[in-house]
């Protein structure tokens, strides 16, 4: 996914509400789109790092073995390392690289 190529951010930093809503001229719709697109990242995220861990796991359970697996620990070091999914949401959608459609309001 693109997040691994990401340049987003890893610390919070303080946004201009005005810029956000420059889109949609609507602050809690761009909220929507954003954190829509943040879960849409964060399970990917989650899907492939469980997969690469349990590339690791092992049927037995050995107290000895869960804390000497180097590889696991390496792998969870870095995706703990990469950009947090909101923060790239937000560089996505700053730059103009999401696309959402509204669907029209039902009228009874």
């Amino acid at each position: 996914m693109a997040y691994r190529d990401s340049n987003a951010e890893r610390t919070t930093i303080t946004r201009n509400l005005k810029e956000l809503d420059s889109q949609t001229d609507n602050i809690y719709q761009s909220i929507v789109v954003v954190s829509k697109r943040a879960n849409q990242i964060n399970t990917g995220m989650q899907d492939e790092l469980l997969s690469k861990l349990n590339e690791f796991a092992s049927s037995t359970d050995n107290l000895e073995e869960i804390f000497e697996n180097r590889e696991q620990i390496e792998v969870s070091r870095y995706y703990e390392r990469l950009p947090k999914p909101h923060a790239i949401a937000l560089q996505e959608y700053e730059q103009e690289k999401l696309f959402w459609k509204l669907n029209p309001e039902k009228k009874d």
